[in-house]
């Protein structure tokens, strides 16, 4: 019998095969994860960021097949392999960040009553809490509270109470991320999108690196802000403001999906956004003006360039090219702002959204925060990589994946402009490219996320 004869059996051919080369893919991969430490250790980053680089060329190609792949075999597969990927990285020490130590620092800070935002580490009454294992590798220990919002401040005490361990929070970190995977999963559903484009997420090196190895608290936050997500999908506006609120609390810049969650003259979101605010700060306000942290003008932005402006890319790229050009921070803040404001507009005011409109705009409203932030570190990026799976825009793509050549600067004493700006312009690119001549930006929004293509 011929294969035009047979139909059923070349179908069922071709989803062996592409279940193969989605098996093959994972496996190298694996091999990836498992030589990557060894990498950085001997070669330092000249061959790292290029191993981590050539798995995000992977899971594109992943991606790319996961769809022609059997949905129960392939789901099965691709969970499996993101497993043993992250077991590859957990039982590592942190190799990208040190960030880890200050959280379980903070939350042994608070088991004795002790308010995380009144002292720094190397404060004398803080001096019975030093042990060999945590202390001696907290960065910023001598001169810098914490930067964590109220809301990381109760994870990581909730966490520590379980075990003051580097192991225990990044268990806790990728209790988060299966979190994210499973709203993914429903969001896909309803979508009637294959479940096997988790695979975006579940092999995205962003995720495997940031969550399970750094143990970074983004994965809260990105839980958190895909919770709120999935209410929303289901109407429930209110409680997916709340959602938000709390990622916010986690990392501010969450906060810039709130707009998808209000609609005119509905004031239930932002007034239930607001109570949760004040009611999550509440436990900390004995520290006065200090429960802020570190995330001040003089703190932690100042460090980052973001109060002098060196810190924004297209800012220290044009001081970079005409010499030292004053007043740039203002009149780039503004643009940024006026964008960001319009975005906001555009996903409240919007009527008869679908879900494939919202993800849209919130995935939109994402990355310009994130583009005009320009941040120094990838990790920050890891809430772009859930509308990858949701709709895989190229510009969501570009951005998570540029972000990997950040892992070379987060380690210098200052941002490497040149760095940052290989790292920034695959997204500018995918940006453009949407917005040649004869197109639009409403276009632009609207194609962002294929989902409606795929879906429909």
């Amino acid at each position: 019998m011929t294969a035009a004869q047979n139909p059923a059996g070349t179908a069922d051919r071709r989803a062996f095969l592409a279940l193969l080369g989605l098996a093959w893919l994972g496996l190298l991969m694996i091999v990836l994860g498992a030589v990557a430490p060894w990498i950085l250790r001997t070669w330092d980053y000249a061959l790292f960021v290029p191993t981590i680089a050539l798995s995000g060329i992977l899971t594109i190609a992943a991606t790319t097949l996961a769809p022609s792949v059997p949905e129960r075999s392939g789901l099965i597969l691709i969970m499996a392999m993101a497993v043993v990927m992250r077991l590859l990285v957990v039982a590592q020490e942190p190799l990208l960040s040190t960030d880890i130590y200050r959280y379980v620092w903070d939350g042994m800070v608070q088991a004795t009553g002790i308010n995380p935002y009144a002292f720094v580490p190397a404060d004398d009454a803080l001096k019975a809490l030093r042990d060999a294992a945590i202390y001696p590798h907290i960065n910023r220990a001598d001169y810098a509270v914490t930067a964590y919002p109220p809301v990381a401040q109760m994870f990581f005490f909730a966490v520590t109470r379980i075990s003051e361990t580097l192991t225990a929070m990044r268990l806790a970190m990728i209790a988060c991320d299966i979190a994210v995977v499973a709203v993914l999963l429903d969001l896909l559903r309803r979508l009637s999108l294959p479940a096997t484009a988790i695979v975006a997420w579940a092999w995205h090196p962003l995720v495997i690196w940031e969550i399970a190895n750094n143990g970074h608290i983004d994965a809260l936050m990105v839980g958190l802000l895909m919770i709120g997500v999935w209410l929303l999908t289901r109407s429930r506006k209110v409680a997916g403001a709340v959602a938000v609120a709390l990622a916010a609390l986690v990392k501010p810049y969450a906060v810039v999906a709130l707009p998808a969650f209000w609609r005119p003259w509905d004031w239930r979101a932002p007034a239930a956004a607001i109570a949760t605010v004040t009611l999550c700060y509440l436990p900390y306000v004995g520290a006065g003006s200090g429960v802020l942290g570190f995330v001040t003008t003089k703190g932690y932005l100042s460090e980052e360039g973001m109060a002098d402006g060196d810190g924004y890319w297209l800012v220290a790229l044009v001081r970079a090219a005409a010499g030292d050009t004053p007043g740039l921070t203002i009149p780039y803040m503004l643009l940024g702002l006026g964008i960001m404001a319009w975005l906001a507009l555009r996903a409240s005011w919007r009527t008869n959204a679908t879900l494939q409109d919202t993800l849209s705009d919130i995935g939109a409203l994402l990355m310009a925060a994130l583009f005009f932030l320009s941040p120094n570190y990838p990790w920050y990026v890891l809430a772009v990589v859930p509308f990858i799976v949701l709709g895989g825009s190229t510009p969501a793509w570009a951005m998570t994946l540029g972000a990997i050549l950040l892992y070379k600067p987060a380690m210098l004493p200052e941002n490497d402009l040149a760095w940052k700006t290989i790292a920034t312009l695959p997204f500018v690119l995918a940006v453009a490219a949407r917005l040649l001549p004869g197109a639009s930006i409403a276009a632009f929004l609207r194609n962002a996320n294929p989902i409606r293509a795929r879906g429909e």
